[in-house]
């Protein structure tokens, strides 16, 4: 009695349960409209004797609990008696989705009621049944061991709780295949595999089967997946393509094709400043497809011409830009120059500080705070006077780059200077070092000078006396090696101004000949190549070639040379003569630095080579040079 009366008890909480709670997916979601599918919990002796006759032990008759705490009704005793699994198939609870159920959370199947048939669980001890590998997109499921006396209504009956049925195939073997509408279906009907079917109670064996449920192959749910897919994949595609069109860049715009009011426009844009860069693009692209001709020649000119007038606003702006750029570094330098100062001021207050008169007033603590600043300061400020240094080297190295771009010449004079002013250099720096490293020696021995002063006569003081000796010599040593090395510098800068010295008086000497139009070589007065009459003293020429000068005599007189010999064949196959102008623009091709002044003294260097002959008169007066270098060898 106590035991129907906690089982009335479970009746009453079952009922009311699937009101209480929100209804869900799959079977567990039919609501009150099946509720014949539960277990009649008021008569347990009607399930006890099911099971007997399947020949299943009713589980919990033993005391054993047959479910985990979690799922348990609250407050009752499972070594009471008979207790009632929980089904999923019941109105609220949910399907199980994954097929065979985790091991440490067993599934405990129940009765499940039709109106035809009524089937029971196997035994939760036997193993689950097994089932093949699930087909892509499978929606048809093959049931198999269903009773002869099976109809294809009682079959929907069944499989109809699992959801909406398309098709039933059943054959005459005792086995069919139904096709569902979704596919998750077929994750419902799988949980009805291994009950035992019985129709209206009877115990015939044609009325009562064990059915097996799995997945079965069939070629329309094959057919749906793959359109399925080749939509997913037709809709990737459009996605990407989507994405790619964002992230591309626009297209240029398309150039018009050329007309004169086209033409036109194009001019006045070209005259803008901000319209300047795509107005070119598309004259560029008119002339490269063939846009120019006879009748268009003086609108493409126009346009060309005001393509040009724009290289004046460039240089400007570039101008412009280095300005601010060097007005940018000057302020640049100066701002190190001014923290450079500043360093130089701190160093100053530690060394003031680390003096005898103001050190005794410090602590030990103090004083070891103030060596540590005083270090940093000093490895700070001659990082920052490096700086300095390399921004100096980089504007000489500059300034010396612009001067020999803008003479080609100077290189190879100042070779001899650049090699003196980089010793000069590097003994100016090499100075400073050893300076910077003097000093940080003179006060680490005043340092060990007061704390020998303070403490008694020890093995420790001798130890510093030694130290303290070491650093005296040490000192002397490189303040004599620092005064050697300033004696060098003053030397080298002696030789330095001489050897500049002697540079501009052999250039002096050697230009002085050909302003006066003679040249000569040696007493003999033999004359020099390419028709050239100088005079140049022998002690010259030595000099020039004892001083290492004899690549700047060569070029000079290759030059000159080389002008005179193209002028010279430039005038012989022109017998009536040339003008300046003439000759000029056909030297420039050769040598774009020379200009037609020069040309001109050069020719009246030379009376007996060259021959200047006015024709004309009145306002066609032209004057015209010839050749006449082979006349005067007839005279001679």
């Amino acid at each position: 009695s106590q035991n129907l009366d906690i089982l009335g008890n479970i009746e009453i909480l079952a009922r009311t349960r699937p009101g209480k709670m929100a209804p869900a997916d799959g079977i567990g979601s039919l609501g009150t409209e099946q509720s014949h599918i539960t277990v009649p919990l008021a008569d347990p002796g009607a399930w006890a004797t099911a099971m007997n006759n399947l020949g299943i032990v009713p589980m919990g008759l033993t005391g054993q609990q047959l479910v985990s705490d979690s799922i348990c009704i609250q407050g009752f005793d499972p070594n009471l008696g008979i207790i009632t699994p929980i089904n999923p198939m019941m109105a609220g609870i949910s399907l199980v989705q994954s097929h065979p159920v985790a091991a440490e959370l067993p599934l405990i199947k129940e009765i499940i009621h039709c109106k035809s048939c009524t089937l029971f669980p196997q035994n939760p001890n036997l193993p689950p049944p097994s089932t093949r590998e699930r087909p892509p997109g499978c929606k048809t499921v093959f049931v198999g061991g269903l009773p002869e006396n099976a109809t294809e209504e009682i079959i929907k009956e069944v499989f109809d709780q699992c959801g909406e049925i398309v098709a039933i195939r059943k054959s005459k073997k005792n086995f069919c295949h139904i096709r569902f509408i979704e596919e998750f279906m077929v994750d419902k009907a799988l949980y009805l595999s291994g009950y035992r079917m019985r129709i209206d109670s009877s115990t015939d064996k044609k009325d009562s089967g064990r059915i097996h449920v799995d997945f079965a192959q069939a070629r329309d749910d094959l057919y749906e997946w793959e359109c399925k897919q080749r939509l997913l994949a037709r809709e990737e595609r459009h996605r990407r393509k989507i994405q790619e069109d964002w992230l591309r860049p626009p297209s240029p715009p398309p150039i018009m094709h050329f007309s004169e009011h086209e033409a036109a426009l194009l001019a006045e844009k070209l005259k803008d400043d901000n319209k300047f860069s795509d107005a070119t693009a598309v004259l560029f692209t008119w002339i490269d497809r063939g846009e120019v001709n006879r009748r268009t020649a003086n609108h493409f000119y126009s346009m060309i011409q005001s393509a040009n007038s724009h290289v004046r606003r460039l240089m400007n702006e570039k101008a412009q830009h280095e300005e601010e750029m060097e007005l940018a570094k000057e302020h640049f330098k100066n701002s190190l120059l001014a923290i450079l100062t500043q360093f130089e001021q701190i160093t100053a207050v530690f060394t003031a500080a680390t003096r005898q008169k103001a050190w005794d007033h410090f602590s030990k603590a103090q004083r070891k705070n103030i060596d540590i600043w005083r270090k940093q300061s000093e490895e700070l400020r001659n990082a920052h006077s490096e700086d300095i240094m390399g921004i100096r080297r980089e504007e000489e190295m500059e300034m010396s780059d612009e001067d020999l771009e803008e003479n080609p010449c100077k290189k190879m004079r100042m070779e001899d200077t650049a090699v003196l002013s980089a010793q000069t250099c590097a003994l100016r720096e090499e100075n400073d070092s050893l300076r910077w490293q003097l000093d940080a020696y003179r006060n680490e021995v005043e340092l060990l000078k007061k704390e020998q002063g303070k403490m008694y006569r020890t093995e420790e003081d001798h130890t510093q006396e030694q130290q303290l000796h070491f650093l005296q010599q040490t000192m002397q040593n490189m303040q004599q090696q620092l005064l050697r090395l300033q004696e060098e510098l003053k030397g080298k800068e002696l030789e330095l101004e001489q050897a500049k010295d002697e540079q501009h008086y052999l250039e002096g000497e050697v230009l002085r000949p050909l302003q006066s139009n003679q040249l000569k070589w040696g007493k003999d007065g033999a004359s020099a190549p390419g028709g050239i009459f100088m005079t140049v003293p022998l002690h010259l020429l030595s000099c020039l070639l004892v001083r290492g000068n004899i690549c700047s005599l060569t070029s000079l007189l290759c030059c000159l040379s080389l002008h005179t010999g193209i002028i010279s064949t430039f005038l012989h196959v022109h017998p009536f003569g040339a003008n300046i102008e003439y000759l000029w623009s056909y030297i420039q091709r050769l040598d774009t630095k020379i200009s037609a002044g020069e040309l001109e003294r050069l020719m009246v260097r030379l009376p007996n080579m060259f021959q200047q002959e006015f024709s004309g008169v009145g306002a066609t007066l032209e004057k015209r040079w010839k050749f006449c270098g082979f006349e005067t060898l007839k005279s001679v």
